[in-house]
């Protein structure tokens, strides 16, 4: 590893700027990228119209981005950076996962038509308002936060997805077309809600392990 800079440029200056790849050591963090991994494969299947695979990487993803906050406070030492590198980090990963994911999944659907342009527009937009909301507001005192949160819009559209195989193809996209700008709008929404968490966690695994069930089944018997 590199010697890190010094913060001010003057030799023997104590303090000093961490080198980034010393970020990747946190277990918050590599689970974070676990996430990002998942995001990134979902968009690959998207892209190779395997839809069923894209479903399942894409809920494991969403799932990681779940339990690196979990994982990050059963760790009590970790400094102010790493704390804020993460979240950060979080954010951006959100954008792949839960913005980009989704608006490739609808391009997919729909051929590349520019027509479903606007919506994969839509989706990708609202992410990055809500999650720049976010970074500067955060939660507000009652613990809630403005609109509904983008992690969100992969679960949703994955029960969505049980319907591709059962309704004509044009049907689908359209309905699929008309869930993700709703899922845009409700991200952005003035309105606010209360963080899911405690038992929050236990249901979105479930969740996750039951679609994941269903669209291994899927792909078994294609």
């Amino acid at each position: 590893m590199t010697e890190p800079r010094v913060l001010g440029g003057e030799p023997g200056d104590e303090t000093r700027l961490p080198d980034i790849l010393s970020f990747v050591v946190d277990r918050a963090n590599i689970v974070t990228l676990l996430g990002l991994s998942g995001g990134l494969l979902a968009i690959y299947f998207a892209l190779n119209q395997n839809f069923p695979a894209a479903i399942i990487a894409i809920l494991w993803a969403v799932l990681m981005d779940w339990f690196d906050g979990l994982v990050a406070r059963s760790m009590p030492n970790r400094t102010e950076s790493q704390k804020q590198f993460g979240a950060r980090m979080d954010s951006l990963v959100d954008m792949v996962t839960s913005a980009v994911g989704p608006a490739i999944l609808l391009l997919s659907v729909g051929n590349f038509s520019p027509w479903f342009y606007p919506g994969a527009l839509a989706i990708v937009v609202a992410g990055v308002l809500r999650l720049a909301y976010f970074d500067v507001y955060g939660l507000d005192k009652n613990g809630a936060h403005a609109g509904l949160t983008i992690d969100n819009s992969p679960l949703v559209i994955s029960a969505v997805f049980l319907l591709h195989t059962i309704i004509n193809s044009d049907i689908f996209a359209a309905v699929l077309y008309v869930t993700v700008l709703v899922l845009a709008y409700l991200h952005v929404a003035p309105f606010r809600m209360g963080k899911l968490e405690g038992r929050w966690y236990y249901v979105v695994t479930a969740y996750v392990l039951i679609l994941t069930a269903a669209y291994t089944y899927i792909i078994w018997t294609e």
